[in-house]
Formats: structure tokens, C-alpha cells, sequence
């Protein structure tokens, strides 16, 4: 601690912040041993002004004359700042300790992927999901693979092993006996080819261990491939898929081709067939002419089964017979013929690959749940048989239940989808719904109608907005009908806006016209313009004006020819009744005045 003397010459008072600061002399001044001081760190030039700060928020009194009075405002300030340092990082490491928290309930709800191990060579595709019961079978199929890839590594050491007696191989090394036998081999050059069409290093190490009895078959199988037009990206997948005719002789399969080219499958769309079921090379010629005369039996030709094979190639290559017989038989009782269920196998092969228990006997019991009968699920199987592929859950119950919330009746439902099967494989937000809500906010229908348009006409669900039902309802309200008296035409007769313009204007242009009706008559009878100009409205308006007779719309249009004739003769033959009877009034009454007369 500095001591100073209190004589009134060691100090001269300057003004310091309001206060009297002494002039230290340091002449003066008894100074204690350096050693018995702990030397502070010098203060930085922002530490000096959060000092003075400290200072200026004071009472503004005397500063103490402690000498170490500034080194220990210093030191506490100091300590603050750890202070504020060590919460500032405990707040980080708990932000840091609840992202990670959050990081794995994200990784916690993400699907289970595929387990991946090294020396995998299947790679699936993104979209498949496997889960693996356990660790054990993973382990399992890793060791399976490693077994293959073990055996083809412990064949080049034997090999290489048995080297050694050679005399020109006896000096070299182990490695130096393995290399040589590998370049032997032809392994590396065939790597390199299969690499420059296009095959990956998976699918390459599978065709080395099918065939490393004879790598030449690979290159002979491919060069034969892309004969038939197999495109680079699919044939390595060919190769893997199709592994087992790598032993097959090119003339077997030439025959096979040659044959399925008789029977309408063109060679150009044999590379595009081979590459999507490589399973169609691997069958005999027996298997083959089986499944063709399979097909040709339910009355196809040459050109059904021809474009059947290429839409669908597994129909052919992928199915058993039993399998095909068992969902053949199965589709005959709806009362299909041979002859239309061949029609129908053509038209939509991809039947052939939906099962039976999993996806046909659900949907229809929930067809007939909705009463649809036998003549209308067969309705449905011949007009749209996509129906009979789709997801039950996924694509055609959300639709049922739209038609539902929207006030079809259940018992009404049935009908609608037999009249109209392509309205299940329409999309519900793209189609199905913007029709709905164009009705009800552009066309006048009210929620009440809606219900009975769409039950009534449910193929105005598959008009275009833009080129069909917007351009009908700008023209029936530039004829100055009202939106909601539109509304109330199309509950009465939805198929209103379904017909061309070039089909409503000639009509209305001869009612208004020649007709001369009056816009009225056509806001009662919408149904006006589903006649025929020529064959019906025009033959009966001349019979009318020949006549001298006039109807109303409904009764001129809505009736048969025969009734419409017995109506016309009968509306004549009451006249005449009438107008005879007013001659025959006036006869007498002349009478009675003559008399009447003479007697005066």
C-alpha cells in the first residue's frame, strides 16, 4: 500500500470529475516491496471505458485514495464478463444439445432403409422398401454375398498357387503369379468392355461370378443383345436378370425371336420387350408356343397379340400358366364370351398382373356394397378396365366419398359409376372437384341441385372447363338469361352444357325466327336443343303451320311420331266440331228472326 505525508506542499488539488485529485509527489512516497504485490493484467481500451462508465454511475463522490482502487474495479469487472462468457456458453451447448435432441426424432420417424454392407451388389431402387426383421438377417445376406465374391477370390489364389510347379512361373512372386493369371484370364479387358456399354460395377461383378467358367459368354450374349435392339442402359439389368441363357446357344434364341415374329411381335420392339421382362429369353420354345397359343385361343390375331406383347411384356414371360388360367377363369364370371375376353386381354393386359384376392374380390364387394349388380360391373370391366388395376383405398373410395358429401345418395351412387365408369379414374382435385365448384359459383346451380345434376349426367364431370362448360354458359347468358335461371335449366337438363356450339345456335336461331317463340318457351324446355333440327323440329313446325295448329314445346318435341299425328288430327277435328257448331248457332238464330219477321 502507497503512504504519503500529509504535509500541504505534496500535493496540489486539481479538479477531477467534481473532486479534489492529489498531486502525488513521488519523492515523497514510501513504496512497498514489488514482491508483496501480485502483478494484474494492463487494462485494454475498452476495459478503461466500461472503467470510467463504472466511475461516472457513481454518486459522484471522492475516489477512495486506496492506490489499487482502480485495479480492483478492473478485477470485478473482469469477473462479470466470465460471468456473462460462461452463460453465454452454456446457453450455446443447450441449443446445441436440443438440435441434436431434435436431429434424431426427425432420423427416428424416417422410414427404415435397406441395410447397405460392403461388397453389396444388388443396388434397389429408391421407391422399394425392404425392412429387415432383424440384424441377423442382414448379416446373413451380407455373408451370402461375400461367399460369392470369397469363392471367385480363393479360386485366382489357387490358381495362382498352382503356378508355382511351372517352370516359367517358379521364380515370380505370389502377387506377380496372381496378376499374370488374372491378365490370362481375360477378366480386365472385360471389365473394361462391359464399362463402356454401360454396365455397372455391381452388375458386372454379378455376370463374373455366374460365368467365370467362361467370361467369353457374357461378350457373346451382349453382342447378340444388341442385335434385337437392347439399348446400352439396359443391358447390363438383361444380363443380370437373365443370367441363366448365358448358356443358352444363339441359335435357340434367334428361334425364339423368329418365332414371336411370326406370331406379330416385330423385331424392332424386341430390344424394347427383352428390356422390360428379361424373362422371355429364359423360356423354352415349348413354354413359349403354350403361352402364345394360350393367347390366340380367345379369338386374337396376329395384331392383338403383336401390340398386347408390347404394352405389356410380362404377360407373355411372367406369369405361370396356372396363374393365367386361374385369373382367366375368374374374369368369365361376369359373363364374358371367349371372343370379348380376348378383346378386353388386348385392350388392357396389364389384368393380367393384378390379383385376384388382393386386388379384384375387395373391390367388388365394395362395388356391390354401393349397388352395382353383374350387368353393371361388367359394364364397368369392358368400358374402363384401368378400374380393375387401381388402389381400392387410395384412389377409388376418396371419390365415392366426395360424391357422398355432396348429397348422391348411396343407393344412387351404384348407378352413377355404371353409367359413367371413367369418373373413378379421374383425378379428385384436378377434375372432379373444380367441376363441382364451377357449377355451383359459375353456372347458378345451387348446393341443393348440384347433387342431381352430377346424379343425373354424371359424363359432365369429364367436360373441360375452359373449352366446354365456360363457353356453353357465356353463350346461354348472352341470350339474356339470368345465372340463376341457368341454374335451374341445367338442374332440369344437365347435358345443357355438354353440347357443341356449333349444335345450339342453329336451333335457337330457328326458334327465335321461324318459330318466332318467345325466349320463355325455351327457359320451360331446355330440352329443345337434344332434338334433331332436321329430323324433328323442322318436319313437325311444318305440319303445325300446314295445319293451322299450335303447341307448346313439350308437346311438339316430346312425344312419338304416332302420338304427335293423333294429337294433331285430334286438335283439328275439335275444331271443326267447334266451328260447325257456331254455323249451325247462327243458322237457327237467322231462322227465328225470319219468323219472327213474317209474323209481324
Amino acid at each position: 500500500m502507497l503512504l504519503c505525508h500529509s504535509s500541504p506542499g505534496s500535493y496540489s488539488p486539481a479538479l477531477y470529475h467534481g473532486g479534489l485529485r492529489p498531486n502525488l509527489n513521488p519523492s515523497s512516497l514510501h513504496l512497498i516491496s514489488p514482491l508483496q504485490v501480485s502483478p494484474l493484467p494492463s487494462p485494454s481500451s475498452s476495459q478503461r471505458q466500461e472503467f470510467v462508465a463504472v466511475i461516472d454511475e457513481s454518486d459522484h463522490t471522492r475516489l477512495s485514495r486506496r492506490q489499487n482502487a482502480r485495479s480492483a474495479a478492473l478485477f470485478r469487472l473482469h469477473e462479470q464478463q466470465e460471468k456473462i462468457n460462461m452463460s453465454s456458453l452454456h446457453e450455446e451447448e443447450d441449443g446445441e444439445e436440443l438440435q441434436r435432441q431434435k436431429i434424431v426424432d426427425e432420423a427416428s420417424l424416417v422410414t427404415k432403409r435397406i441395410a447397405r454392407f460392403p461388397g453389396s451388389i444388388d443396388f434397389p431402387k429408391e421407391d422399394a422398401v425392404v425392412v429387415l426383421g432383424s440384424d441377423e438377417q442382414a448379416f446373413k445376406q451380407a455373408l451370402e454375398i461375400r461367399r460369392g465374391v470369397a469363392a471367385e477370390v480363393l479360386k485366382v489364389v489357387i490358381e495362382a498357387a498352382e503356378m508355382k510347379v511351372v517352370r516359367e512361373f517358379s521364380h515370380l512372386s505370389f502377387n506377380a503369379r496372381a496378376k499374370s493369371y488374372i491378365q490370362r484370364s481375360g477378366v480386365v479387358n472385360l471389365v473394361k468392355w462391359l464399362k463402356h456399354n454401360s454396365l455397372t460395377y455391381p452388375q458386372i461383378g454379378q455376370l463374373i461370378c455366374f460365368c467365370s467358367s467362361n467370361l467369353e459368354a457374357v461378350r457373346r450374349l451382349a453382342e447378340w443383345l444388341k442385335t434385337i435392339h437392347v439399348k446400352g442402359k439396359y443391358l447390363g439389368y438383361v444380363l443380370v436378370k437373365a443370367s441363366s441363357i448365358l448358356e443358352y446357344k444363339l441359335e435357340m434364341l434367334d428361334q425364339i425371336v423368329d418365332y414371336l415374329a411370326e406370331k406379330g411381335v416385330k423385331k424392332e420392339w424386341m430390344g424394347f420387350i427383352v428390356s422390360r421382362c428379361p424373362r422371355v429369353l429364359t423360356l423354352s420354345m415349348d413354354e413359349i408356343k403354350s403361352r402364345v397359343n394360350f393367347y390366340m385361343h380367345m379369338g386374337m390375331d396376329e395384331k392383338d397379340f403383336g401390340t398386347m406383347v408390347y404394352d405389356y411384356p410380362k404377360v407373355l414371360g411372367f406369369f405361370t400358366l396356372e396363374e393365367m388360367n386361374s385369373k382367366v377363369n375368374y374374369l368369365t364370371e361376369f359373363g364374358l364370351s371367349t371372343e370379348e375376353l380376348g378383346r378386353l386381354l388386348s385392350y388392357k393386359p396389364q389384368l393380367m398382373g393384378c390379383s385376384v384376392e388382393e386386388r379384384w374380390r375387395p373391390l367388388l364387394k365394395y362395388l356391390y356394397y354401393l349397388g352395382v349388380r353383374r350387368d353393371g360391373m361388367k359394364r364397368i370391366l369392358m368400358a374402363k378396365p384401368v378400374i380393375f388395376c387401381v388402389d381400392l383405398e387410395r384412389t377409388i373410395a376418396p371419390k365415392v366419398r366426395f360424391l357422398q358429401d355432396i348429397g348422391i345418395r348411396q343407393e344412387d351412387i351404384g348407378s352413377v359409376i355404371a353409367r359413367f365408369p371413367p369418373l373413378l379414374t379421374y383425378s379428385l382435385y384436378k377434375k372432379i372437384r373444380p367441376v363441382v365448384i364451377f357449377l355451383l359459383t359459375e353456372a347458378g346451380v345451387t348446393q341443393e341441385n348440384i347433387a342431381k345434376v352430377i346424379a343425373c349426367d354424371p359424363q359432365i364431370v369429364g367436360c373441360s372447363i375452359i373449352n366446354k362448360l365456360d363457353v356453353n354458359v357465356k353463350y346461354f347468358l348472352s341470350l339474356g338469361i339470368r345465372l340463376q335461371t341457368l341454374g335451374e335449366m341445367i338442374a332440369d337438363f344437365p347435358m345443357l352444357l355438354r353440347y357443341n356450339l356449333d349444335v345450339l345456335r342453329p336451333k335457337y336461331r330457328y326458334l327465335r325466327r321461324v318459330m318466332v317463340r318467345p325466349l320463355h318457351d325455351l327457359i320451360e324446355f331446355p330440352r329443345f336443343f337434344s332434338y334433331s333440327l332436321d329430323e324433328r323440329i323442322i318436319p313437325r313446325h311444318e305440319i303445325l303451320v300446314q295445319n293451322h295448329v299450335n303447341f307448346n314445346l313439350r308437346c311438339l318435341l316430346a312425344s312419338s311420331d304416332e302420338e304427335f299425328n293423333q294429337r294433331v288430327q285430334a286438335f283439328i277435328e275439335n275444331r271443326r266440331k267447334f266451328e260447325y257448331g257456331e254455323v249451325h248457332a247462327n243458322l237457327s238464330n237467322t231462322e227465328s228472326h225470319l219468323e219472327i219477321a213474317v209474323t209481324s
